[in-house]
């Protein structure tokens, strides 16, 4: 068996038999051209194989909301690793699920207070969506099954979820997608899709819903399922108004408003959960990644009361909630859940994420007053992004996929941040300091003059 020396040294070398063994996210034959292999992380950082240090501006991928390396989180771990490692799913929980559970009913808004848990954002969303048409079933609507999603949106890789998305490029190798899925455009105001311009547009993303429930017919409608902040159409934060006129239609129709906040959750707006950031409280919430920090996976979907109450009864009537899996629930990813959220609460993190959130905008904003490709700067809290043009007046796309290049420069200068051809997003960990979020600004700053020429 090779050792973990000799994996690191084949890693370092590039050798192309090491890395056609694991499929990674890129295109593989063109991330092997410059391979990213990381050994270790602390607090902000990582350190990949040959030594070179990068500051997490993405924590992982929006995930490590208490840094790396954290010994609150470590060692709460290695305890339950003493006691339970793992209980059977389908005959009971166990009590750090319980508690877990406990835990984030005191913390969400109004009465979500019920929890399923699950491990990855995928299977939470993929969750909700079962969840609705079900709950529709036993409430005397079997008809209502149809789900409402946004064109670029990404709600996760299984199918359910996928069909839910919105984005192109990861639907269309998949196609056909599950039947039953609708999209309407997402509360983009830089690129208003109808040509308008806020708030004379009277929130046209918002309104113009409740004419796709009618015109489908409310009666096949189950739920609406949203970002509500956008991630990967470019960090599509909507206008106050628009996510209070969601809940409004679809109290009108009974429609599930469902929240995907598996990103905007657990203080990356500013606020424990986005639905606080804006003041509407969702039908079914789902969070994940920075719940657990990167230390096990783990996700969670959290009903209000009264859908949860419909799943009780006699079981020759009421079947309850059928979904499961095997790793539902694990003490393990429970015991790190209950320590980040402690992390969160007791340091008050969400704090910090407003104040260098403040930081990190003026940051952007100085240096869009800096450099014309800088059209519009978005976001709340550690979770902004920028979007680059070629000309501020007509809103021209930068050619030649621009951010693409920015972001990797920033990468060789040792930022790590999430970039498409026409955008970059900002995501650090809810510990980020006021020095590393000016490091953040002076690293994209040296990287766009370094590109621009």
């Amino acid at each position: 068996m090779t050792s973990i020396p000799e994996l690191i040294s084949e890693a370092q070398a590039s050798e192309e038999r090491f890395l056609r063994q694991i499929f990674v996210r890129d295109q593989m034959a063109e991330w092997s051209k410059q391979p990213l292999i990381m050994a270790r992380a602390d607090g902000v950082h990582y350190w990949d194989v040959q030594g070179k240090r990068y500051l997490d501006a993405l924590s992982g991928i929006y995930v490590a909301s208490v840094g790396h390396n954290n010994r609150r989180v470590i060692e709460e771990i290695r305890r339950q690793l003493d006691r339970l490692h793992f209980s059977p799913p389908m005959h009971g929980t166990n009590p750090v699920a319980v508690q877990l559970a406990n835990l984030l009913a005191e913390l969400t808004p109004g009465d979500l207070a019920v929890t399923k848990f699950q491990t990855g954002g995928s299977e939470v969303t993929e969750a909700a969506i079962k969840l609705a048409r079900q709950y529709h079933r036993l409430m005397g609507h079997p008809g209502k099954y149809k789900v409402i999603g946004r064109y670029l949106s990404w709600h996760g890789s299984t199918l359910g979820a996928l069909s839910a998305s919105g984005l192109k490029g990861r639907k269309t190798v998949n196609e056909p997608m599950a039947p039953g899925f609708l999209h309407v455009f997402p509360p983009s105001c830089y690129r208003c899709p109808f040509g308008k311009a806020y708030p004379e547009c009277g929130v046209t993303c918002a309104t113009i819903v409740e004419q796709v429930i009618e015109l489908e017919d409310p009666e096949t409608v189950a739920a609406l399922i949203v970002e509500p902040i956008g991630h990967t159409g470019g960090v599509i934060d909507p206008p106050e108004e628009y996510l209070p006129i969601l809940r409004s239609i679809c109290d009108r129709h009974n429609v599930l408003l469902i929240f995907d906040e598996i990103i905007t959750g657990m203080g990356r707006t500013g606020r424990m959960f986005a639905a606080e950031t804006f003041g509407v409280v969702p039908d079914v919430l789902c969070v994940a990644k920075g719940m657990s920090g990167g230390y096990a996976p783990l996700s969670a979907m959290i009903c209000r009361r009264r859908i949860a109450d419909a799943f009780w009864g006699p079981i020759a009537e009421n079947p309850g909630f059928v979904e499961g899996h095997t790793f539902e629930g694990n003490p393990i990813s429970c015991a790190a859940g209950i320590a980040v959220l402690r992390e969160i609460v007791e340091r008050d993190l969400c704090g910090n994420a407003r104040r260098q959130g403040e930081r990190l905008r003026a940051g952007l904003e100085d240096l869009a007053a800096k450099y014309g490709v800088i059209g519009d700067v978005r976001g709340k809290g550690l979770f902004q992004g920028i979007e680059f043009v070629s000309d501020r007046a007509t809103k021209a796309a930068m050619p030649d996929a621009f951010g693409v290049k920015v972001g990797r420069r920033a990468l060789e200068n040792g930022l790590l941040c999430r970039f498409d051809p026409h955008w970059i997003a900002l995501g650090p960990p809810l510990i980020t300091t006021s020095e590393q979020i000016d490091e953040i600004v002076a690293i994209l700053d040296r990287s766009l003059g370094e590109v621009l020429g």
